[in-house]
Order: structure tokens, then sequence, then C-alpha cells
């Protein structure tokens, strides 16, 4: 009996971290999946959609997406032990992003996290939007009604804020 108990630990689920970048529409179902387990009660979803804005006289039509994608996925993994280090029973990490064109309504981003209770993974799916903004080198600019375009600043990136004080400076 002992033996048995003992290969059931050492059947143990592996973590899973997954990144998929992506000119192809998202499937929540694929992220919802991709992190299902039997060992967690809990499956923490977010979604980000482009919504409908106006700037200075300009409707914004759709948002362009860019990335560095090895830079992406080696800031993903930094990203994903961090989470593991705040929150240990974290099991499995899912986020798929659009790139290229996304237009007002569409989603661009789907992250979904699983633990085994709600609480860790509801904190943890904070922390990865708030990080994934602030670190994963992925560009947005904006497309208006009029065509013209704006590359965006997130105002979690820690160097854009250090860019705004500094190009203030001059």
């Amino acid at each position: 009996m002992t033996q048995a108990c003992n290969r059931t630990e050492e059947m143990a689920e592996e973590q899973r971290d997954i990144l998929k970048l992506s000119c192809d529409w998202l499937s929540i179902q694929e992220v919802v999946e991709a992190v299902g387990s039997t060992s967690c009660g809990a499956i923490s979803v977010f979604i980000g959609t482009t919504r409908e804005d106006e700037i200075d006289g300009r409707k914004v039509i759709g948002l362009e997406y860019e990335a560095y994608e090895l830079m992406a996925q080696s800031e993903f993994t930094k990203l994903c032990a961090d989470i593991r280090k705040c929150w240990p029973t974290v099991m499995h990490i899912c986020v798929h992003h659009r790139l290229g064109w996304v237009k007002v309504g569409e989603a661009s981003v789907a992250m979904a996290i699983s633990s085994p209770h709600r609480h860790d993974s509801q904190q943890a799916i904070q922390h990865c939007i708030e990080r994934l903004k602030a670190n994963i080198p992925i560009w947005k600019k904006e497309v208006y009604d009029n065509q013209e375009t704006n590359w965006k600043e997130n105002s979690e990136c820690p160097w854009s804020k250090l860019g705004s004080v500094h190009r203030t400076m001059k």
C-alpha cells in the first residue's frame, strides 16, 4: 500500500507555463483548458478587450500590437517564477496575446491561472496582468477613425515614467 502512495506522489502533475503570441483570434476555452487540473478547485480568468474610446475628437477603431517575441518569452518565464514565489500553490499559468490588428470589441489578451483555492489564483491573475503590461515587450498603437495612429505607453512601464520625466526636463 505504501508503494502505491509513493508512486502517486512521484506522478504528481508538473506545472505548465504557456505564452502564445499570435495574430489569430483568441480562444478563451483553449486558455481555460490549458490550466485545468484535478488538483485545482479554482481557475481565474482575465480577458482584455479593445475598448471604444475617443481621444482629442478622434474615435479609436482598433489597436495594432507588436512584440519582441524572444524577449517576451524570457520575461514571461521570469513573471511565472515571480507568481509562484508569491503564490506557491499556483499550478498552471496560460497567457495568449494577440498581435497585429485587433478591432474594438475583440479580445487582445486572455489569461488563466489555476490553483487549489480561488484566493491565490485571483491575486495571481491581477499580478499577472499588471506585470505583463509593465515588463513584457508588447506594444500597441491606437488607430483612429481618421486613419491617424498613436503609439501608447503603458503607465505600468517603469521606463515610460522615467522617459516622461526625462522628456519634461529637456
